[in-house]
């Protein structure tokens, strides 16, 4: 059977969508001819079960468009896993959502109304936007085209951790960080803010963003006022401050503690349901801050996630814009 590139699909004529739609689910139905991609082309090429698309065998159509070796090999990968996936197109598939292919769940095909992920296809050099992210599935295909899974979310981040912000105490500015003197007991014990200098309790040190965060509320109070807070969180991170700031303050009000995660190479390490700290459990989330518009490369997001998977932590991104935050959850998938 021979196939030809009509308007960026490839068209094989009748009875193309008996043999290959109807028992494969492979390509659009054009009566009883059939529409494939290009990668779906290149797949049936591969298997001998096309012999050549304008005269191209399945080594030169590899050639024939940027990009297609590298969505040649997640379509082959996927179907290799016992999965039927039909190419993104507005007319093929409701929901596109920026994604190259629609794969089924196993059994499922293209006729039934269901769907398993969402798939999008990046080299490993290329850049993908956070606006991009978040329903669906990164399949990034590295130098020696070996795949990775990126599995993309937008979670629901909250906890259990609430506490009223009923303490009051004075506080010190010293350098980059705050000393709060002769501390009220539950500022630690019960909110888990700042962290003792000794069993004693002799002085609490706090981090600038929990610091600024507590004088915006009134409970702690400096000379300068909050204004001086902010001031040296600025100076000493800029504009970043101002997202860390936003994104701790997001934390708290939907019960989850922050911590720093600085030993992690991310901004927060998170606790959902702390009720005291002698019974303190394991950081579920690492999460790093950043600008709603920040641009992933691949090879930083697998990076990330490797190291909270190491750690049994989930990696989420917060992205800021003014006062809002979006959340963006990332982790390895094996389909």
């Amino acid at each position: 059977m021979q196939g030809h590139v009509e308007g960026g699909v490839v068209v094989l004529d009748a009875p193309a969508r008996e043999r290959f739609y109807d028992s494969s689910g492979y390509g659009h139905p054009r009566g009883d001819a059939l529409a494939v991609s290009r990668a779906e082309a290149a797949h049936l090429l591969y298997r001998g079960d096309l012999d050549a698309v304008d005269g191209h065998g399945f080594e030169s159509f590899l050639a024939t468009a940027p990009g297609l070796a590298a969505r040649f090999l997640v379509y082959k990968d996927l179907r290799d896993r016992g999965f039927y996936l039909t190419p993104a197109r507005e007319d093929w598939v409701a929901e596109p959502s920026g994604a190259d292919f629609v794969v089924y769940p196993r059994g499922d095909g293209p006729w039934d109304d269901t769907v398993e992920y969402r798939v999008r296809v990046v080299a490993e050099r290329e850049s993908v936007t956070a606006a991009d992210l978040g329903e669906v599935v990164l399949a990034v295909v590295d130098e020696e085209s070996e795949l990775t899974y990126l599995e993309t979310s937008r979670p629901d981040v909250s906890g259990s951790s609430g506490t009223a912000l009923d303490w009051s105490a004075e506080a010190e500015l010293l350098d980059d960080r705050v000393v709060v003197w002769d501390p009220p007991a539950g500022l630690y014990e019960e909110g888990f803010y700042g962290r003792p200098l000794d069993e004693a309790g002799t002085a609490l040190q706090l981090s600038l963003v929990e610091a600024a965060y507590l004088a915006e509320r009134s409970v702690l109070s400096f000379d300068g006022g909050v204004d001086a807070v902010v001031a040296s969180g600025r100076d000493a991170e800029g504009a970043r401050f101002d997202r860390r700031l936003t994104v701790y303050a997001a934390l708290r009000e939907r019960g989850v503690v922050p911590k720093t995660g600085f030993k992690f190479g991310a901004d927060f390490r998170t606790y959902a349901d702390v009720e005291s700290v002698d019974e303190l459990g394991h950081s579920e989330l690492l999460v790093r801050v950043l600008p709603a518009d920040h641009t992933f490369s691949p090879r930083d997001l697998s990076l990330d996630v490797r190291l909270a998977h190491g750690v049994r932590k989930r990696m989420t991104f917060a992205l800021t814009a003014d006062d809002e935050v979006r959340w963006l959850e990332v982790g390895r998938l094996t389909p």
